[in-house]
């Protein structure tokens, strides 16, 4: 099968491999194409890295997928590297990009959390990294003086109808803000990126595509997918019944 490498520089690099190729073997032909040590890549599929050891096939990666390669290869950041301006711009934004790229579990965790932010620092354009930077640095400067002009409405007359309304407003909207804050601390993965894992099977010869869904208490299957397999002779009417979530429809039976 064929897939596609693009590098944080976006060069774009194309494979032939077999789909049962070890990721360690897809960064030594790396190597070849990129002169990038085996031991300094990082491949990430999906925004997650892959293992040396684990296979393109067990990983899902199919024909015609994309992956990103970054390099490790970093000097040692200083904290006054790492610091802000005034404007929210970066102190030094090669050494924070570099730093960045350098820890895959932060990247990983930015393409599910912040993935415009993840594509900025897997680009080669510093100037747009900056603007970023002091796009949110003016949102967030913004909302602070927003915050501190509706206190100055309480202190100014705590018992005006319309200071009254913004106040009422504003903690509300601050209760809203502070769950958000805790949802994302704590419950990170409702925020990502769900994606569907559907796997290539076979029933008596006929081949199917069955979706994985590790929550559900029980595997489900319909009337023509039965018919086509041969399974609805074995059909165990016993196990009628209706099923209830988001809608209904009726259970037939049961197969053990």
């Amino acid at each position: 099968m064929r897939i596609t490498v693009m590098t944080a520089d976006e060069h774009i690099i194309s494979l032939d491999v077999d789909s049962h190729e070890s990721v360690e073997n897809v960064k030594a032909l790396l190597e070849v194409e990129t002169q990038v040590p085996l031991q300094q890549q990082q491949l990430l599929y999906n925004g997650r890295e892959i293992r040396n050891n684990e296979k393109l096939s067990a990983l899902g990666v199919k024909d015609d997928d994309l992956l990103m390669m970054v390099s490790s290869a970093t000097h040692s950041a200083t904290a006054n590297d790492l610091s802000f301006n005034p404007d929210g711009s970066a102190v030094n934004p090669e050494a924070f990009q570099q730093h960045i790229r350098s820890d895959s579990n932060l990247m990983s965790q930015l393409f599910q959390t912040d993935p415009e932010l993840a594509q900025v620092l897997l680009g080669n354009d510093l100037n747009k990294l900056q603007d970023l930077f002091r796009q949110r640095h003016r949102q967030r400067s913004e909302l602070q003086r927003q915050q501190e002009e509706e206190l100055a409405l309480l202190d100014a007359d705590p018992f005006d109808v319309e200071a009254q309304k913004k106040i009422e407003a504003a903690i509300r909207q601050k209760g809203i803000d502070e769950n958000w804050a805790a949802a994302v601390e704590y419950n990170p993965e409702a925020f990502a990126r769900v994606v569907m894992l559907y796997v290539d099977m076979e029933v008596n010869g006929v081949p199917l595509k069955a979706f994985v869904d590790s929550g559900a208490q029980s595997t489900i299957i319909s009337k023509s997918c039965a018919e086509r397999c041969g399974l609805l002779r074995l059909l165990d009417q016993r196990y009628k019944g209706i099923a209830r979530g988001v809608g209904q429809s009726e259970i037939l039976g049961g197969y053990m």
